[in-house]
């Protein structure tokens, strides 16, 4: 009895600390690490801080906002939505169409495109997916010319499709991200087994019941990231929408915002950074109510 209860006394002692370690050997180990991530959340918060000082400062000029948040004034902010040569509500609001419009309707091509090379066997096929790729070579921006050109033709039978229609932007981008989508969501797909889609056939299931019930819910990550993507870049392209939006009611925040710097001798770099504060909630909306896919969705397919 005696025996049993030392054992337990033995065995109520608290454990031994581990002895502590040096600071050398600490940043030797890990420490470094926690230097580089101090760095580079620094680098990355940097600009972000300087646009929102520069949108603060009544005096317009980038260089006199170097002392951060030394002038606060939200004047930039109230010009922004008073100048009625610039409107920027109907900016903000052309974008939001153009990119969800945009985002939606590349989700649902690239999908479609998607499930049909990974699941169907055509004449063709590999052909097709080869020419996806070797297309994605060639950047959108050397196209600009024939851009123009085409939709200045179709705008004489088409209105709709014409210069200085969003409809038609919203085509120009469709155009060009079908391809990248695709082949990022046909990688993801293969990674969902074939025996899901030979149990739902045996129980009467066609192509389209399959697509819609089963295969959607099932690549739900990369449905996320390639429409965050598309809203992403159709909201900060530039050169392309200038080129096909003219009037300034029709225009995007991009093309809008450029013309506060554009000039010469009236540039406001206040109001500029103002609107591109406001430009960027959108995306950092988007990007925090998705971000629960966007991990799974960049890395899932990338084993196939």
């Amino acid at each position: 009895m005696s025996t049993e209860i030392i054992g337990k006394e033995a065995g109520s002692a608290p454990a031994p600390r581990a002895p502590r370690q040096s600071f050398g050997k600490w940043f030797t180990s890990t420490g470094w690490r926690h230097l580089i991530g101090v760095a580079l959340c620094i680098y990355a918060a940097f600009p972000l801080l300087y646009v929102l000082s520069a949108s603060l400062n009544p005096n317009g000029t980038l260089l006199s906002s170097n002392g951060f948040f030394s002038t606060i004034g939200f004047n930039s902010y109230v010009e922004l939505f008073q100048n009625e040569q610039r409107p920027f509500g109907a900016w903000f609001v052309n974008t939001l169409v153009i990119g969800l419009t945009t985002a939606a309707a590349s989700v649902f091509l690239g999908a479609l495109a998607a499930y049909s090379f990974s699941r169907m066997r055509f004449t063709g096929r590999r052909v097709g997916l080869v020419s996806l790729l070797i297309v994605q070579i060639f950047p959108q921006l050397l196209a600009v010319v024939a851009i123009f050109i085409l939709l200045t033709s179709l705008g004489d039978v088409f209105p709709v499709l014409g210069i200085d229609n969003q409809i038609a932007l919203i085509m120009v981008y469709l155009g060009g991200a079908l391809g990248v989508n695709t082949y990022l969501m046909y990688g993801f797909v293969n990674t969902v087994p074939v025996e899901i889609d030979e149990a739902a056939k045996i129980d009467g299931a066609g192509h389209a019941r399959i697509f819609f019930t089963m295969i959607l819910r099932l690549v739900a990550p990369i449905l996320a990231v390639v429409g965050l993507l598309s809203f992403i870049s159709s909201t900060s392209d530039f050169v392309i929408a200038s080129v096909i939006l003219v009037s300034p009611e029709n225009q995007t925040l991009a093309v809008g915002l450029y013309s506060y710097v554009s000039e010469e001798f009236t540039s406001n770099w206040s109001v500029f950074a103002a609107g591109a504060v406001l430009a960027a909630i959108p995306v950092m909306a988007l990007f925090l109510f998705l971000q629960k896919y966007i991990v799974g969705g960049l890395t899932a397919g990338a084993g196939k």
